[in-house]
């Protein structure tokens, strides 16, 4: 059934017949791209894009990117090493890959980054302002000796707005070559979506290197601090087999995070609970078991994406937060999603 102004599933298990699928969600049309043939200049969107996918700032600095070029019939071109999810629907009319720069090897980047500008000579480039976006973007600055504005906190097509003086004061100036993006100071793209059709990457030539080799370090899930972590399940007074609860977390790939009430009778360590008097998660999911939702657990959501919930309580507070919730005993569900992820379901 659909709940509330927003469609948002629920799947209430409690022995009532199943509804159809066909009865539950309308047929939708089909999806339509906006293309931008010839467009008038280029805004080039910066973006990581670990692990294939956009994080919500870089979707941001694409909506940003949007604003510059929609008003003049620019085009948003995407910059990134590789993309695995659809770059047309966050907003990118073009897509350029820059998969021959490694991760971590920022020179090899800043020199194909500067290739790319002077071959096709965008108007603006986004950079998200976070630890990777924000280094980029100031050694490109130094390497092209360009106007750049850092930390942006309000853009237009004819004003950039950035905090200066310990914040004390805001600077106004038209939006230079170069800027980053605070986070959370745009939208996402959220019209249609767009061409995203790629371009060929320029060649940057030799690269001195001050790194010689880059490798990420093994690590478990269950080592990875709440605060950083992309997927969180966490369990709560309606958990009663931790166990069971943790071998779920590992063949998740999650990390295993907890209510206070769990932790006050140290079913978990303190180290895993979740909320305001916790840890705040920044996390692209999070998954809720038998946890009903108190104000100070759902203030730990933090800027959380995706909620699913699993309680018997279909006016919980966290059923009414997920976007996908099932309304059952987590004591049942968990053995059972665990026996399908074993089973290689």
């Amino acid at each position: 059934m659909r709940v509330g102004q927003r469609p948002r599933m629920r799947l209430d298990r409690r022995g009532v017949e199943a509804v159809p699928p066909a009865a539950m969600v309308a047929a939708e049309p089909a999806p339509r791209r906006r293309v931008v043939a010839e467009p008038a200049y280029l805004i080039f969107a910066v973006a990581e894009a670990e692990g294939g996918r956009l994080s919500r700032h870089e979707r941001q600095v694409l909506g940003a990117a949007r604003r510059l070029a929609d008003p003049g019939g620019g085009a948003v071109v995407l910059v990134a090493p590789s993309l695995a999810e659809d770059a047309g629907a966050a907003g990118a009319d073009r897509l350029l890959s820059l998969a021959a720069a490694e991760r971590y090897d920022l020179e090899a980047a800043t020199a194909l980054l500067a290739a790319a500008a002077a071959r096709y000579s965008p108007r603006h480039v986004l950079f998200a302002e976070n630890e990777g976006g924000g280094d980029l973007a100031r050694r490109l600055a130094a390497r092209l000796g360009a106007p750049f504005a850092a930390g942006v906190e309000a853009l237009s097509a004819r004003e950039a707005v950035c905090p200066c003086r310990a914040r004390r004061a805001e600077l106004r100036l038209a939006p230079p070559f170069l800027l980053s993006l605070a986070p959370d100071r745009a939208a996402p793209h959220v019209g249609p979506a767009h061409e995203a059709s790629p371009l060929d990457p320029p060649a940057a030539g030799a690269v001195r290197r001050g790194i010689l080799t880059a490798a990420p370090l093994p690590v478990t899930a269950a080592e990875v601090p709440l605060a950083e972590a992309g997927l969180v399940v966490a369990a709560g007074n309606g958990v009663k087999d931790f166990a069971g609860f943790l071998r779920l977390c590992s063949a998740l790939g999650a990390t295993p995070g907890a209510s206070r009430v769990v932790c006050d009778a140290g079913a978990m360590p303190r180290a895993a609970q979740v909320g305001a008097s916790g840890t705040v998660l920044d996390a692209l999911a999070y998954v809720a078991f038998g946890i009903a939702g108190a104000p100070q657990h759902l203030q730990g959501l933090g800027r959380v994406e995706h909620v699913a919930a699993v309680n018997t309580d279909i006016h919980a507070a966290m059923i009414a937060r997920a976007e996908l919730a099932i309304v059952q005993d987590a004591r049942r569900v968990m053995p059972a999603l665990l026996a399908l992820l074993e089973a290689g379901g």
